[in-house]
């Protein structure tokens, strides 16, 4: 990661037993050269969760046993723990905050858009829900609905222990109480592809770069049942469009694709340019469900000036999406007026502000 950019801090959530440490592990497992810095919030003396996961990350995990992070009165401590990871010398691609099954998210979230350190940045929060206890979490523990409805992408996990219609009749149950466009992804055993969450580097061991599509075809041959069938996985469901165009984009018709894109589509991601005079700069978007952000930043002196997206979703219509995106092109930039930028940078970070998502 440049080292001028600030780290996503995404904040995993979920109830005690949802399968949280489960999926924090298969990112672990399936990261490709991403240095992923993971903070756990036991709740308990005994942190078990740190431990199941310390091997995998070594000195770049953090662990604030005892409770929750929400019961910190001003963040400091946390604050402490993100600028340790967020150092220089880490060279961190993302971290994340393993939350407690009994932590508030939007506490967490709270503290995390209200930091000063530069170096941050809030990534988004993932829901992970149990298929198998859905019913019995809710009635025991209210505040779920709470929580979902602050979810920036919501993980459906164990769906191998429910029937089809059970699982049908819990994603329309969660439709309702998320945002809208909030997509919900079933899984089982944890098994979320990474891309979904947070870009991984190109893997450079001494066995050869692997693709993006080289590694979802490894992904299950690390202790997950291996053999070459990988239609169980959640990636067999994934699809991912890819739009580049050298001519700017309209401000306007940009952000109103941006609102009305479908809910199965996941994630967008990418570097554009927009045709408004005086706005050249490169406008990196960071989009996960209802979800988004622009970084502003400079071109690389050889960088070619051109829009640059991926789109990564289920059930999506590529060719409807790449239309749409066409249609985002500025008509006249020489009729484009600075205002029309205002609704992009409602959605650029203000530092020792809360963002906009």
């Amino acid at each position: 990661m440049n080292s001028r950019q600030a780290i996503p801090v995404v904040v995993l959530a979920g109830f005690l037993g949802s399968g949280k440490t489960t999926v924090l592990n298969h990112l672990l497992a399936h990261r490709g050269g991403t240095r992923i810095g993971v903070v756990v919030n036991d709740f308990g003396s005994i942190e078990i969760d740190a431990m199941s996961v310390a091997g995998q990350v070594g000195d770049s995990m953090v662990s604030l046993g005892g409770g929750c992070l929400c019961c910190a009165v001003d963040g400091s401590e946390l604050d402490a723990y993100l600028e340790k990871l967020s150092a220089p010398a880490q060279r961190i691609d993302v971290i994340v905050i393993e939350a407690s099954g009994l932590a508030e998210p939007q506490e967490m979230i709270r503290m995390l858009m209200a930091s000063e350190n530069p170096a941050i940045r809030y990534g988004g929060t993932v829901q992970v829900v149990d298929a198998a206890e859905f019913d019995a979490t809710r009635a025991g523990h209210p505040e779920t609905d709470r929580h979902l409805a602050v979810a920036d992408l919501v993980v459906l996990n164990k769906t191998d222990r429910v029937d089809a219609v059970e699982r049908a009749r819990i994603e329309d149950v969660l439709d309702g109480l998320s945002a809208p466009g909030i997509p919900v992804v079933g899984v089982d055993h944890g098994r979320i592809d990474p891309e979904l969450l947070f870009d991984r580097r190109p893997w450079t061991e001494t066995r050869g770069q692997l693709s993006f599509e080289d590694l979802l075809a490894r992904a299950g041959d690390h202790g997950e049942g291996g053999g070459a069938d990988h239609r169980g996985h959640a990636h067999a469901a994934y699809e991912s469009v890819e739009f580049t165009t050298g001519q700017g984009l309209s401000p306007r018709r940009f952000i109103d694709f941006l609102d009305r894109r479908p809910a199965g589509l996941y994630r967008i991601k990418g570097f554009v340019r927009f045709g408004v005079p005086g706005h050249g700069e490169r406008y990196e978007v960071h989009a996960v469900g209802r979800f988004l952000r622009f970084t502003v930043g400079s071109w690389a002196r050889d960088e070619p000036r051109r829009t640059q997206l991926v789109l990564i979703g289920s059930g999506i219509d590529g060719p409807a999406l790449l239309r749409e995106l066409e249609a985002c092109r500025e008509p006249d930039p020489r009729e484009a007026r600075p205002e029309s930028m205002w609704g992009v940078l409602r959605y650029v970070p203000r530092r020792g502000g809360a963002d906009e998502g």
